[in-house]
């Protein structure tokens, strides 16, 4: 079983200014659960009870939302209100929350390897929580457990988006194995839509195997000068290791604004949905 999720969260949000200025990016609420919550539920759903972040500064609002705050639970005790820490207060309860920190902004690559100490030498998800994924029936990390259990190679979340979009995803090509799952064989990160080799981009879902730390000791600067995940995932690709995933469900992009809109709407509408 895969027991440890990693979340990089290190990164300063820039298109969310001037919001993102003194808050992390992954605190601002859809409707009223910031980000982080919707990806840490997710993994915790999946079976992942270690939960690593990959974190900067400015950070430290993440730190106490995953911790108790005893004059806020006094505060509300009995009331009405008490309920709705529900969810978080269970997540607490179970799971167990480590921190380290990205001295520089060098890529998700290096992020991951800032990780390591965290993560040991067993296979782990990630999740990066811009991307906030509803899945159907079950959350999209809980189903990349169950390839796993069958490939116990890496996997990766991928999705199609127009061919002008693919110069912000890396982008995989591969072997149709089945309706859902494909044996990469080519991906590049961000590339230009004539060179792309699809149209079937890497989203923010991943599950790792502990090799990719060393291969990403020994990955130089890519795309903009930072170390790229994708890279180090060509190296495992190259060996038939990597398997890109076709998850069921949907995908908000909260980390633009359009997306982080459509994000609030959906779950509006399906809060008044349920009443």
């Amino acid at each position: 079983m895969i027991m440890k999720c990693l979340f990089p969260v290190a990164g300063y949000g820039t298109r969310f200014l001037p919001a993102t200025k003194a808050q992390p990016k992954e605190m601002l609420p859809i409707l009223t659960k910031p980000l982080i919550q919707y990806g840490v539920e997710e993994a915790f759903a999946a079976g992942m009870k270690n939960i690593a972040f990959v974190t900067g500064r400015t950070k430290r609002a993440i730190e106490d939302h995953f911790d108790v705050t005893y004059e806020l639970e006094d505060q509300i005790s009995g009331t009405s209100k008490e309920s709705q820490l529900d969810d978080i207060r269970e997540l607490i309860a179970i799971c167990t929350f480590s921190y380290t920190r990205q001295a520089h902004m060098r890529g998700l690559g290096d992020a991951i390897l800032t990780g390591e100490t965290l993560i040991g030498d067993r296979p782990f998800g990630v999740i990066l929580a811009d991307d906030l994924c509803v899945g159907e029936p079950d959350g999209v990390m809980a189903q990349m457990v169950r390839v796993y259990e069958k490939y116990r190679c890496s996997i990766v979340a991928v999705e199609e988006v127009p061919i002008e979009d693919v110069g912000r995803y890396g982008v995989v090509k591969g072997r149709q194995l089945d309706d859902r799952n494909i044996l990469v064989e080519h991906m590049v990160e961000k590339p230009a839509p004539q060179d792309a080799p699809s149209n079937l981009a890497i989203i923010g879902r991943y599950i790792l195997t502990p090799d990719i730390f060393e291969i990403l000791r020994n990955t130089p600067p890519g795309k903009n000068g930072e170390v790229q995940l994708t890279d180090a995932l060509q190296i495992q690709a190259a060996n038939g290791k990597v398997i890109a995933y076709r998850f069921q469900g949907r995908r908000f992009d909260c980390g633009s604004v359009e997306g982080f809109v459509a994000a609030t709407n959906f779950f509006f509408s399906c809060r008044k949905d349920a009443r």
